[in-house]
């Protein structure tokens, strides 16, 4: 690669580091070709890019954004699986890899700006995903107000039960 094709490459690796909402560095050594698809394209289900990347290269791309703050990290070969979205898919979809294929090493992650390690990302990948949480918190929101609306219409119902025993007991003492 020329100077100016690692300009353009580093420029539109910063754009893409950027969006993301997390980065996971991983040590890809020992790896086949494979393997290698294989995990891109576990990623590409969840809507996650995977590439091997230069460690200079992605210093240079990294600088002012968040993933700066993993810059430390980026030692030895590695290779970079990024996300716009959900943060946990990806997460799982590495974990679960690295369960099966034993060379896949987990080096760091950020999200937003934080730094997590190997356990962190473990603990991350342990977490539903962002439609599960979305729908239990729909269903939490949705709770509220029909249990409010129950409560409601008990105290209408024990009101209306007591307003029939009051008629039925004046209309037995007449």
């Amino acid at each position: 690669m020329n100077k100016d094709e690692k300009v353009k490459f580093i420029d539109k690796l910063h754009g893409r580091l950027e969006k993301a909402q997390g980065a996971f560095v991983v040590d890809y050594q020992g790896l086949k070709v494979g393997e290698m698809n294989r995990l891109r394209g576990e990623l590409r289900k969840v809507n996650a890019e995977f590439e091997v990347v230069k460690n200079r290269l992605l210093k240079l791309a990294s600088r002012g954004t968040e993933t700066e703050s993993i810059i430390d990290h980026m030692r030895g070969p590695s290779a970079v699986a990024l996300t716009y979205e959900d943060v946990v898919g990806p997460a799982k979809a590495l974990v679960d890899f690295a369960k099966d294929v034993k060379k896949l090493k987990i080096k760091v992650g950020q999200i937003s700006g934080r730094a997590i390690d190997e356990n962190g990302v473990k603990d991350l990948a342990g977490l539903p995903g962002r439609d599960v949480l979305l729908a239990q918190t729909l269903s939490v929101m949705q709770a509220v107000p029909t249990a409010f609306v129950r409560a409601l219409s008990g105290v209408l119902t024990n009101l209306m039960n007591v307003l029939r025993a009051i008629q039925e007991q004046k209309e037995t003492s007449q």
